[in-house]
């Protein structure tokens, strides 16, 4: 009979390989894990959908409403009607807007004339720099 406590055998090389497939696996699942939290982060869209846009009476004021359709929330920075840039304090209520993702908007534009039945291209720009078009025609 052997003396089990002098015993100086080793891992079978089919347990250790066992072993070193299984550390393997759990190590890739890890990295995996982690990469793809990672990438979430990258994969955020910013997308926001001009729904409708009202003209106020008299020939003066646009009422934008919008939606936020994407995965982030959104910062207006800019707001342009025929390309001319609408910046003035009294004249638009949207400078820093944020919305969460499908979150409603309103931009106001109470002192902007426009001229009846006349097509209007309306763009929002967001801080990070995506245009929004959408083209609306002024009622007759």
């Amino acid at each position: 009979m052997k003396n089990l406590r002098h015993s100086r055998k080793a891992l079978s090389p089919v347990v250790a390989s066992i072993i070193l497939i299984a550390v393997t696996v759990a190590v890739s699942i890890a990295v995996a894990a982690w990469m793809g939290a990672l990438t979430t982060g990258f994969m955020a869209t910013e997308e926001l959908k001009i729904t409708s846009v009202e003209f106020g009476e008299s020939g003066t004021g646009f009422y934008i409403y919008l939606r936020n359709t994407g995965s982030t929330a959104v910062t207006i920075s800019d707001v342009y009607i025929q390309n001319s840039l609408k910046t003035t304090a009294s004249n638009i209520t949207s400078a820093g807007m944020t919305l969460q993702p499908n979150e409603p908007g309103l931009i106001t534009l109470a002192q902007e004339a426009y001229t009846a039945g006349q097509s209007y291209q309306i763009k929002i720009t967001t801080t990070k720099g995506n245009p929004f078009v959408y083209t609306a025609t002024a009622p007759t």
